[in-house]
């Protein structure tokens, strides 16, 4: 299942054309594009979908989906473990808290 994911833009950068962030995802950190929200800056919220940030959202309703999505059991299914082919790493935390969850 493809489901499109609140996370916390941490930085941004240009490569071949294309912006791209790094997002923190609760404890997953992961490459995003960024070119179809480019009023999108460091520290706003998106949701992402497949890779790709979608919309902008405030830091509010990005906890509230993600703490709806994480009772469902769907972020592990999604996010997975944490791996990924890209340029992301592991952290621990929700959406840009930095704390840890268990």
């Amino acid at each position: 299942m493809c489901l499109a994911v609140p996370g916390k833009i941490l930085e941004t950068k240009e490569e071949n054309g294309s912006r791209l962030g790094r997002v923190q995802f609760g404890g997953i950190t992961r490459q995003v594009q960024l070119d179809f929200v480019p009023e999108a800056g460091i520290g706003d919220y998106v949701i992402v979908h497949v890779g790709f940030a979608l919309s902008k959202v405030d830091a509010e309703e990005a906890q509230r989906t993600y703490q709806l999505l994480e009772q469902m059991g769907l972020l592990e299914e999604e996010l997975g473990s944490g791996q990924d082919s890209g340029a992301g790493s592991q952290e621990s935390g929700s959406p840009g808290s930095g704390s840890s969850e268990s």
